[in-house]
């Protein structure tokens, strides 16, 4: 594996336990910042974008996602040859990420016995379950985040590695991101949970199958598909979008 991808594993890893951490601290029954609430979790995970981009940003671009990996390709910014390795890449830092999230957590875990509050910790389910309107805010949401990275990456997209096979925002777009993902949670998260993101769902969703929480239910295999569906074609619509203007 190429220092690239060993810091997409990282950064997504990164992501992971602060986007997740957040959400069991606020929801997990016994923790100090139990019942934290709504804001609290969209401010960790802005802040969990935040501290992954400025870890891979210098090596990898901070893709940390494969909605940007795609965006960045489909705009001709980043090559297709490489796309897959860090779409497994992210998928494989989430679910260690998850991992990590839930061994810090176990005794909150085992304390919890709402189930779907622990699926919440990994990964994302609908308010009101309408996969049409689900997939309609998951494309809304990373329509958003993609079309808006293109411009705070303006005039030219930042790369560490020299033969320029690595396009991203580096570090210099750490905050701007995070805000822009805080942002997008407080006006767009609820119906959905604003995954935005399929690896940041599907890696955790996988470890939550695997791990061995006490009393957990399904794994919420019905809605997998919905937060990688609608975040792929947001992020090609924006990348159109962006290519046209």
């Amino acid at each position: 594996m190429d220092n690239a991808l060993i810091f997409e594993v990282i950064g997504t890893a990164i992501l992971i336990i602060m986007g997740g951490g957040v959400v069991a601290n606020s929801i997990l029954k016994k923790s100090k910042a139990e019942g934290a609430g709504w804001v609290n979790i969209v401010f960790g995970w802005g802040f969990g974008v935040f501290i992954a981009v400025i870890v891979a940003g210098p090596h990898s671009g901070a893709h940390i996602n494969p909605a940007v990996t795609v965006g960045l390709a489909t705009a001709g910014l980043f090559p297709w040859a490489s796309v897959p390795g860090y779409i497994l890449a992210q998928i494989a830092g989430a679910f260690i990420g998850a991992c990590i999230v839930y061994f810090a957590f176990k005794l909150h875990f085992d304390a919890t016995e709402d189930e779907g509050a622990k699926l919440a910790v990994f990964s994302t389910m609908p308010a009101i379950d309408n996969k049409f309107y689900n997939i309609v805010t998951e494309v809304v949401g990373t329509f958003i985040l993609i079309f808006v990275i293109f411009y705070i990456a303006e005039p030219r997209f930042v790369s560490s590695v020299v033969d320029g096979e690595v396009a991203g925002l580096g570090s210099l777009g750490a905050l701007p991101v995070a805000l822009l993902v805080v942002a997008i949670g407080m006006s767009l998260g609820g119906p959905t949970g604003y995954a935005i993101n399929p690896a940041r769902d599907l890696g955790p969703r996988l470890a939550h199958a695997v791990l061995p929480i006490k009393g957990k239910g399904p794994s919420g295999w019905n809605y997998f598909w919905v937060p990688i569906v609608g975040p792929i074609i947001g992020a090609v619509l924006a990348a159109l979008l962006f290519g046209a203007l």
